[in-house]
């Protein structure tokens, strides 16, 4: 892949959706021919471990985002509203404006060589994916996981990406170390929809053979099938497809749950349903009305649709409500370790 001819602007600042952006650590602004209509943003970060707040339900401590914005442009993703924080839009701006932390993967290590650091679970994948199509560019990832592996941190990873592919045979060096576990988000199973509705990602027969080769080493790979979108995803047929396929890829666990539509993706999806399935329109208004989940009546209803039939083909179910249970990422892996949630 070519990286030549790409323009730059300096460090003062980068036009965005509402202006100008100011940006801490900004080195540069870079476009590229291969990425028609998308900026990266490179920024030299000051820390690399997020920490989850406190109340949050999810069941690790820690996270490592090498990228904020995601050009695999998923329509329903839950992290567009974290753009607005820097002075861009949660729609156009959160597929095409990404920013990118060059040197995260040196931080990184001197944060979790610290004495002090705990050697708690991280997580990937958490917000926006790590293995999108700039990853093949700036290669962040092996540093983070040699950083992660070599300092006895166990960690997780949820990605889209078959980029996820490249670094296999790492991430199975690092499972002979600590616990490393994986995980692949398919949510959808019908060509023409997941192209509208996650235009930037790799096919779905590209994701399972993913998972396949994943399995293939060792590892107990989980997919996360979701979100199911109601009206769209979830009937019995298309859950039993789903799964079917899953099975066959080699999965270990599936973990499911229904659409939520935060602050920003909510504006996002209803625009795409407007123009892409104006007929179940009315539906989603009235079931997300008052929340940003599926009512408790429609989640039910899934789970008691969903539960036989990840039986039926040998899988390890978990709805996403559920308290996740370990899963460990290879036979040869010391430890157990949770996967990353969204």
């Amino acid at each position: 892949m070519r990286w030549n001819a790409q323009s730059t602007t300096d460090d003062s600042g980068i036009a965005g959706a509402t202006g100008t952006l100011e940006l801490p650590g900004l080195l540069r602004t870079t476009t590229v021919p291969e990425f028609a209509g998308m900026r990266f943003h490179e920024v030299r970060a000051k820390s690399a471990l997020n920490r989850v707040p406190a109340r949050s339900s999810m069941p690790f401590e820690w996270t490592v985002n090498p990228y904020r914005g995601c050009s695999h442009a998923c329509v329903y993703c839950f992290a567009r509203n974290t753009h607005t924080y820097l002075d861009l839009d949660s729609g156009s701006d959160f597929d095409q404006q990404v920013v990118v932390k060059v040197n995260v993967a040196d931080v990184l290590s001197a944060e979790v060589n610290r004495p002090r650091w705990g050697r708690e679970h991280v997580a990937l994948g958490t917000n926006t994916d790590p293995y999108q199509r700039a990853e093949g560019r700036y290669r962040l990832m092996p540093g983070i996981i040699e950083a992660l592996a070599g300092s006895d941190t166990p960690f997780s990873l949820l990605t889209k990406g078959t980029l996820l592919r490249r670094d296999l045979p790492l991430l199975a060096r690092a499972a002979e170390e600590v616990p490393v576990d994986l995980a692949m988000s398919i949510a959808v199973f019908d060509d023409e929809l997941q192209q509208s509705i996650e235009p930037g990602t790799p096919s779905t027969r590209a994701r399972l053979a993913t998972v396949r080769a994943a399995a293939d080493l060792g590892f107990r790979v989980s997919v996360f099938l979701m979100p199911v979108l109601p009206y769209l995803t979830d009937s019995t047929q298309q859950l039993d497809d789903a799964l079917s396929a899953i099975a066959e890829a080699g999965a270990h666990r599936v973990v499911y749950g229904a659409l939520h539509l935060r602050p920003g993706a909510r504006e996002w999806y209803f625009g795409w349903l407007r123009k892409q399935r104006p007929e179940v329109m009315d539906a989603y208004a009235g079931m997300y009305a008052h929340s940003a989940y599926a009512p408790q009546a429609y989640r039910r209803m899934l789970a008691r649709r969903i539960s036989p039939l990840i039986a039926r083909h040998g899988l390890t179910g978990q709805n996403d409500e559920e308290t996740p249970e370990p899963a460990p990422a290879a036979p040869t892996a010391p430890r157990t370790a949770q996967p990353a949630l969204f």
